[in-house]
């Protein structure tokens, strides 16, 4: 039986890796595992709840009692809070930017860390992140790290909520994914790095199938 193998790719906002990391999966026939949806599912649950981002033991109660689960579909994963579909719900980005702040306690994280790793138990999967090549899988077989100028991963961000309908400004944008890159960096649990071992591929001036040929170029399925 042919080895199926565990995929990484980090990287910050904007940068093109949840695109990337669909059609790669799609094109090896493994799980896409977008695990940035998972935060949001909780995110979006604490925004539903009204609960305060400052308020550490309302955040442990919540993953105590959140039920989020992972039902894959054809390949793709996707995201249920307490029963409850929540992929068109948690795109949103006041969703985004909720759980780019709630990511920075340890228990979030920890309550999603054991299901991100159930899901890669048996290899086959691509995921998606700020920290799979460094924390949730840090013995990945094959590991990415795809990153962009703030300026193009500004750009692609506002194109994609305009293609969406959302009638938004780019300044809002721009301040939206400084916080973001700000957060996500400087955060004291699992910040976002470049993993140990990881290719570096930016994204600049490569077209989304440009990245993905790349990508595919480095990993050995036989």
């Amino acid at each position: 039986m042919r080895k199926k193998f565990i995929i990484t790719i980090d990287g910050p906002a904007g940068a093109g890796k949840s695109t990337v990391s669909k059609i790669l999966a799609k094109n090896l026939n493994y799980i896409y595992l977008d695990t940035g949806a998972l935060y949001r599912a909780l995110a979006y649950k604490s925004l539903k709840k009204n609960i305060s981002l400052e308020d550490v033991d309302a955040l442990a109660g919540l993953c105590s009692t959140t039920a989020v689960a992972l039902k894959n579909f054809d390949g793709r994963i996707k995201v249920y809070v307490d029963g409850e579909d929540v992929e068109e719900k948690i795109r949103t980005e006041e969703v985004s930017m909720t759980a780019s702040k709630i990511s920075t306690y340890a228990v979030v994280r920890e309550k999603l860390l054991d299901l991100q790793r159930k899901t890669g138990i048996r290899g086959g999967v691509v995921a998606e992140g700020r920290d799979m090549g460094s924390v949730v899988f840090p013995h990945a077989e094959y590991k990415f790290y795809l990153d962009a100028k703030i300026e193009e991963r500004i750009k692609r961000r506002y194109k994609e909520l305009l293609d969406k309908g959302s009638s938004v400004e780019y300044q809002s944008v721009q301040n939206d994914m400084l916080r973001r890159d700000k957060q996500d960096k400087q955060r004291k649990i699992a910040p976002l790095i470049i993993p140990d071992g990881a290719v570096i591929i930016d994204s600049d001036n490569l077209t989304v199938q440009g990245v993905v040929d790349k990508i595919a170029s480095y990993i050995s399925i036989k």
